[in-house]
């Protein structure tokens, strides 16, 4: 079955282009650029992020590099604006020329990519949480079935990164974070997978409605001979905002019993990546086998080790309350939970049944201290510390026989570590030296 794409014009030799951001994503976009042949502009706020490959390559090039704070000069006289993920629509927006004729076209860094590409069918994955564990999933899964696979997006690797490497995968699996949603444009997958929709990125996105607009714009340009697999709790939602796609809804269930993935959550996860799977002609066998070998993502309900029957996990990856109460969810044994760090909004009170029942004690670090104790400090004890390490060390302490201690802090990790694989590593340092 072929699939019409619909994209506004890709970009060409002879247009001006700005690119904002100097990360990965930001160079990978450059780089893709630069083989277009168009006339390129980096703006990077801080000069310090801009490592010495990325110098080199812009010296070589001959980049227009602006650093320090953005101002309206900056973004004048340009076709397209290439905006790295993080950086939030509605802070750029008012320094963008107040003429629509003079405003250049907002892409993310995954729509300019999408618009290179060969017709490659893409199964691409969203939602507030699992979508790491779901994408990874689904590219084991059609490995399994002997498929060429490229695994990007925001789960690493950007789609220009693929563009430029000239290889064409059989399937493209893409993770996609609302982030990237709201600055695309045409992007057009053969099969959508929404895990879900939980407060999350408030600190970025001016509401919930805003949210979930760009989260829904994954099906925007979808149509009939395309599928969009839902979260069972969707529905609502799905209702109030038109999908033109073949629609498939999942649910946790035990097709897939046999795991090391933990919590019911990822049951959720890999009927998810299977019901978009089949679309690709992948059978419950090939699936059944991927999940088997397939073995938990780092900072994602990771085991770390065990001393003297007390478990200790790695879920720095859980930066929200939502994700706080599945990765709870997860374990009957008692709790000890580690929490703390840039808290990013949520209702850290609608917890408090669960916390009372898994609970046993909470060690708070770094940021945030007052939003936990406000929502628990009546139900549960609570200790404070300003570094991981001692509310680590505090909590292994007094753990007994039968419990786990639990890195699950609920938070962006911004107040004391670069990002969430830093906190969960330096989690994983504090566990090996405890544990030795």
């Amino acid at each position: 079955m072929t699939h019409q794409h619909i994209r506004t014009r890709p970009v060409g030799e002879g247009d001006r282009v700005a690119v904002l951001g100097a990360g990965r994503s930001g160079m990978a976009a450059l780089k893709l650029l630069c083989r277009l042949g168009v006339e390129m502009r980096l703006l990077e706020r801080d000069e310090k992020k801009i490592s010495v490959e990325a110098r080199a390559f812009i010296e070589q090039n001959k980049v227009q590099l602006i650093c320090g704070e953005h101002t309206p000069q900056h973004f004048t006289e340009l076709d397209f604006l290439v905006l790295s993920p993080g950086i939030p629509v509605a802070k750029i927006s008012p320094l963008l020329p107040d003429s629509l004729a003079e405003r250049p076209e907002l892409l993310a860094e995954m729509e300019l990519a999408w618009r290179q590409l060969r017709g490659e069918p893409v199964l691409a994955v969203s939602g507030t949480s699992g979508k790491t564990t779901t994408a990874s999933l689904a590219a084991a899964m059609l490995r399994r079935q002997g498929l060429s696979v490229f695994l990007g997006g925001n789960i690493g690797t950007p789609l220009s990164e693929y563009v430029l490497d000239g290889r064409q995968a059989d399937v493209l699996v893409l993770e996609i974070s609302s982030f990237q949603l709201q600055t695309c444009s045409s992007f057009h997958p053969r099969v959508s997978v929404l895990l879900n929709i939980a407060e999350n990125h408030l600190d970025y996105h001016m509401d919930m409605r805003e949210y979930i607009e760009a989260k829904f714009r994954l099906f925007r340009w979808q149509d009939e001979g395309d599928l969009a697999v839902l979260g069972r709790g969707l529905e609502p939602l799905v209702k109030r905002m038109p999908i033109k796609a073949r629609q498939v809804y999942f649910a946790p269930c035990s097709r897939f019993s046999r795991t090391q993935l933990l919590g019911e959550h990822n049951q959720a996860n890999m009927e998810a990546a299977y019901q978009a799977c089949r679309e690709f002609g992948v059978s419950e066998e090939q699936a059944a086998q991927a999940v088997l070998a397939f073995k938990p993502l780092p900072h994602r309900l990771e085991r770390v080790g065990e001393k003297n029957g007390v478990l200790f996990v790695n879920d720095s990856k859980c930066t929200t309350v939502t994700a706080l109460k599945v990765a709870l969810e997860a374990f009957e044994r008692p709790v000890r939970l580690l929490a703390g760090g840039k808290f990013k909004g949520g209702d850290l009170a609608s917890l408090r049944e669960l916390i009372r029942e898994r609970v046993h004690v909470v060690g708070l670090f770094g940021d945030s201290r007052e939003y936990f104790e406000k929502a628990w400090g009546d139900i549960v004890p609570i200790n404070w510390s300003p570094t991981l390490e001692e509310a680590v060390r505090i909590l292994a302490a007094g753990a007994q026989t039968g419990d786990v201690v639990l890195l699950a802090p609920a938070t962006a990790s911004f107040d004391l570590y670069a990002n969430y694989e830093a906190r969960g590593n330096d989690f994983k340092r504090i566990v090996k030296e405890f544990l030795s």
